[in-house]
């Protein structure tokens, strides 16, 4: 069964009649006549979908990114490695299941695949622990990145969280520090690492395996430091103003490319990523061969140069543009507050000096 976000009534009203023309039960045969109406019924709701997804507002794209039916970390490595081996245990304390990574071949080079992955249905949600890494996951992947760099070989990490686990039982066991140590892990790295945000990038739980050479998004995904009810809660003290955070925050792919918090957007099929999967796996394929490719003209130290100037690039030369160049936002001093900020500045020298004289005119009394 199709699952529909709110904004989306009036086209699932339209695919349940098309369902119905389309049923072969009880019929011969389609008609000419049902097949035309089977037809024009199918360009209206493609022209419905293309003018709700044109105009979606940030709260909406959360939605999208959220939904139950996007093709997930699990969907991907499936579709577009060979010979993956999924790697477990982080060698101190367990296994975690909100992570799959392990080696695998793309187009027959060696790869390192790093998929935090939320579940498909409700017992695998459990299972995953809804794509919420603990500190045994991270330190999973550091293991695995470090192994990776010392064969040369390239990682590509698909993000789609909401946010790293915030239980007691993780933070006991070091959570803050994993996260610190991955993204540490993940600066430090020799070779190309490609990260691909394929749902929800939430918080320090995606940057931890997003800080990579090229940082990707899928039209409909999101990636902010907290979530919108989150950070509605934290302002407002009113989860309701989601969507007023989702839009503060500048949390939608064409807000973050603007910005040159990431690389490049992938486009997606009318309708979400959900409707089309197979078009979403060409697209992802093609992005990823160019950028492998790329890297491949790189050595391992310009690799790490590129990385760490693309960070610490960000924010630079920008920080005030989001003010009027006309307007001066920088007052310029009067002649008296000039004389305010001598006198502030010498305050004591002054009292000292006017407590002089009055003893002096006393003494001379």
């Amino acid at each position: 069964m199709k699952s529909y976000l709110d904004f989306e009534r009036n086209i699932k009203d339209l695919e349940e009649e098309l369902e119905k023309l389309k049923d072969p039960f009880n019929k011969e045969g389609l008609t000419e006549v049902e097949t035309e109406k089977i037809f024009n019924l199918q360009n209206e709701i493609d022209d419905k979908l293309r003018v709700s997804y044109a105009n979606l507002n940030e709260w909406q794209v959360t939605q999208v990114a959220r939904h139950e039916e996007r093709p997930k970390s699990k969907f991907f490595i499936e579709n577009l490695f060979t010979n993956f081996i999924n790697l477990s245990g982080d060698r101190n304390f367990a296994e975690d299941e909100a992570v799959l990574a392990g080696f695998a071949q793309f187009e027959n080079r060696s790869v390192l695949v790093i998929g935090q992955e939320k579940g498909d249905n409700l017992d695998s949600r459990l299972k995953r622990n809804f794509g919420m890494m603990r500190p045994e996951g991270y330190r999973k992947c550091i293991r695995l990145m470090k192994l990776a760099d010392k064969f040369n070989i390239p990682i590509i990490s698909f993000v789609d969280t909401p946010g790293a686990y915030p239980g007691i039982g993780a933070e006991q066991r070091g959570q803050a520090e994993a996260i610190a140590s991955s993204i540490e892990c993940c600066m430090s790295l020799r070779v190309p690492m490609i990260s691909i945000i394929i749902g929800e990038g939430g918080s320090g739980g995606a940057i931890a395996l997003a800080s990579a050479n090229k940082v990707i998004m899928f039209e409909n995904a999101i990636y902010s430091v907290i979530s919108p009810e989150g950070c509605a809660s934290i302002l407002w003290r009113d989860p309701s103003k989601s969507l007023e955070a989702a839009r503060a925050m500048k949390l939608t792919s064409a807000e973050l490319l603007k910005m040159k918090i990431i690389d490049e957007v992938i486009k997606e099929p009318v309708g979400g990523a959900h409707r089309n999967k197979q078009e979403v796996i060409l697209s992802a394929k093609e992005i990823l061969e160019r950028y492998l490719d790329d890297f491949k003209k790189y050595s391992r130290e310009e690799i790490y140069e590129q990385r760490k100037d693309k960070f610490l690039n960000i924010g630079k030369q920008s920080a005030f543009k989001v003010f009027s160049r006309s307007n001066n936002w920088v007052g310029k001093d009067s002649p008296l507050n000039s004389f305010i900020k001598i006198i502030l500045n010498f305050k004591k020298e002054i009292i000292i000096f006017i407590f002089l004289i009055l003893l002096g005119s006393l003494f001379f009394i």
